[in-house]
């Protein structure tokens, strides 16, 4: 009896074109990350669990990937690059008083649900930029946001930001419990006014704290919103909260980014190690967010060094899937040449393959079996995606075949 291997649920093998794809966009995005001066990293694909425990505001441990190592210590998979690279530059960057500019590629594991497709183990690209907390940081990680999405190929797309201090300045001000915030936060997140409605009913707060809960789930637009929301509270921190969205939108203008952004004061994000603005990316065909990001001013302290931090992350595969549903392509660059041979032709097969590599050519040896046709060899050559093949006969003849036309040329071997 034959047995099927599959993958786990939540999981997923990329391949052939689809895999080439995804690789040549991870490589053409990771230029637009040089190009603002950051520097590689890499960190562990599993850490100690206390990099992700509940007093850090990352991943809920029920989510997290759990297991042991030798000595009986608790190690997780990597849910989440942030507190991995807030670690990472504790350790390495502690005394550096300059802005650490680091970029990062991997992979993250979340044991959440896999309803709706949701992936357990997504590809990420990201960066974090740390010891800068201007508002001129937030403005630039936003800008190159906007630019990454434009070299992915996306044309429709939108950057929402929002800003959890300005709820957090009224969530202090209400002195509400804990329970009940994590039930206001929900509410707010869904843009359930009702649900918004019926909790606040019950507290017995100030008429103007009172509005201005009620107003969260529907401040969301453009800059027009910014002042919506002065309107309506005098509390200091959350006008401060304001004032900052204000700054970074006008340093955005300088950047030309403006139609691809709008504000959102309802958005407040699952993790709890986010202080100050933070945004995320959307585009037709996929309900999750492209990009995840913001600031977190107060995270890299738990790890003992004290420093204002800012960053994203590209969900590269739901860029993939958004780019796939609405009939976008990644250009893949189809340079491979295929080089056919017949047994008698070994030696001269080698000798070309081991020539035009030198040259810097993609070269694939491939041995003709006679219970095929040429047609085959043609179709496979474009599934391998090569542009041209070399077919070196028993006669010592040599036969180029453009793949994109199927012309085809016969040439002196001794001329190649």
């Amino acid at each position: 009896m034959n047995r099927l291997f599959h993958t786990p649920e939540g999981v997923r093998d990329i391949y052939n074109g689809e895999c080439q794809e995804k690789l040549v966009l991870q490589e053409n995005l990771h230029k637009v990350l040089r190009t603002y001066g950051y520097q590689d990293i890499e960190t562990p694909t599993f850490e100690y669990f206390d990099v992700f425990s509940s007093e850090v505001g990352t991943t809920p441990s029920k989510d997290l990937y759990k297991f042991f190592d030798r000595e009986g210590n608790t190690l997780v998979l990597r849910s989440d690059f942030t507190p991995s690279i807030a670690r990472a530059a504790a350790m390495y960057f502690l005394e550096e008083e300059m802005p650490i500019r680091l970029c990062y590629t991997g992979n993250t594991f979340v044991n959440n649900s896999s309803y709706q497709g949701r992936l357990k183990e997504s590809t990420e690209m990201g960066v974090e930029l740390i010891g800068e907390g201007h508002a001129d940081s937030d403005a630039e990680l936003i800008a190159m946001t906007i630019e990454l999405l434009k070299k992915s190929g996306l044309k429709d797309f939108q950057v929402s930001i929002g800003q959890v201090d300005f709820f957090k300045s009224l969530i202090e001000e209400s002195k509400m419990e804990e329970t009940v915030v994590e039930e206001l936060r929900q509410m707010i997140s869904n843009k359930n006014y009702f649900g918004v409605e019926e909790v606040i009913s019950t507290l017995g707060l100030g008429k103007e704290l009172e509005d201005a809960f009620l107003a969260l789930p529907k401040l969301f637009g453009s800059c027009e919103v910014l002042n919506q929301a002065k309107a309506i509270t005098s509390n200091p921190r959350a006008l401060a909260a304001i004032n900052r969205l204000e700054e970074i939108w006008k340093v955005l203008s300088f950047y030309g980014c403006e139609q691809y952004v709008s504000f959102d004061l309802g958005m407040l994000s699952k993790y709890n190690y986010y202080t100050g603005i933070i945004f995320q990316a959307y585009t037709y065909g996929v309900g999750e967010p492209v990009v995840k990001g913001g600031r977190y001013d107060h995270l890299l302290a738990h790890f003992g060094k004290k420093a204002p931090a800012i960053g994203f992350a590209v969900v590269i595969d739901a860029i993939m899937s958004a780019l796939s549903r609405q009939n976008l392509k990644t250009p893949v660059s189809c340079s491979n040449l295929i080089v056919l041979y017949e047994q008698e032709q070994k030696e001269l097969a080698i000798s070309l393959s081991k020539k035009y590599r030198q040259e810097g050519k993609n070269v694939e040896l491939v041995i003709f079996d006679t219970t095929k046709q040429l047609y085959d060899y043609k179709t496979y050559g474009l599934r391998s995606q090569a542009s041209d093949m070399l077919y070196l006969t028993k006669e010592e003849k040599a036969l180029k075949v453009n793949l994109d036309t199927d012309e085809i040329t016969e040439l002196d071997v001794n001329t190649l």
